[in-house]
């Protein structure tokens, strides 16, 4: 992870990663995700926080609730 490090989305992309390994705090991780997305949307580490925001989604929504909730969005997409 040094490597990412050097710039400040690498900066913040690390804090939010060691808030959720280290610290273990998903909710703040997934503020902080957001911010690296929301800040710089075609780095690299958007790309990170993305698949990182998918890990914890998976770790506390159920099974069932998230694959209802992706097909409601599906339906509601194809209808426009």
């Amino acid at each position: 992870m040094k490597h990412i490090e050097k710039s400040e989305v690498g900066r913040q992309y690390l804090a939010a990663y060691e808030m959720q390994y280290e610290s273990e705090d998903l909710r703040e991780a997934l503020v902080l995700y957001e911010g690296v997305i929301t800040a710089f949307p075609e780095s690299a580490e958007a790309g990170y926080s993305r698949s990182q925001i998918n890990h914890i989604v998976r770790a506390v929504v159920p099974k069932q609730e998230l694959f209802d909730a992706q097909v409601k969005l599906a339906h509601t997409h194809m209808k426009n």
